[in-house]
């Protein structure tokens, strides 16, 4: 009984680690990537942490969507322009471009590192 237990106590932790972690086609860019891009009028730029953490620094170029409130806008984005997704690590972006691709959008990117790596 007890290696039962211990079985499906794995499968959970699997499962889980596979809810939270990003989508594999999901398309990454990192921050030297990022600065030849800024300019690029086809491409909507979405910062996703909160209001505060946008407030205290951010890209000039990016929006602030917060992460808990994306799913709400999502259906007024563009669908005809690549979404470039940062956060402060990478990991919120990630878990955005993640839901922006189950909401139907093909072109997303997230960028590596978020607003830790442009800062260095």
């Amino acid at each position: 009984m007890e290696f039962f237990g211990l079985i499906m106590l794995v499968i959970l932790i699997y499962l889980y680690v596979l809810i939270k972690k990003p989508g594999k086609n999901i398309k990454q860019m990192s921050t030297s990537e990022l600065k030849t891009t800024l300019g690029d009028k086809n491409k909507l730029f979405i910062d996703v942490r909160s209001p505060g953490e946008f407030k205290q620094s951010h890209i000039k170029q990016f929006k602030n969507m917060p992460l808990q409130s994306l799913h709400q806008p999502a259906h007024t984005l563009p669908k005809d322009k690549e979404i470039i997704v940062i956060c402060q690590s990478g990991m919120r972006s990630a878990n955005a471009c993640k839901l922006l691709t189950k909401k139907g959008f093909t072109s997303v990117t997230n960028v590596k590192g978020g607003m830790n790596s442009w800062s260095r």
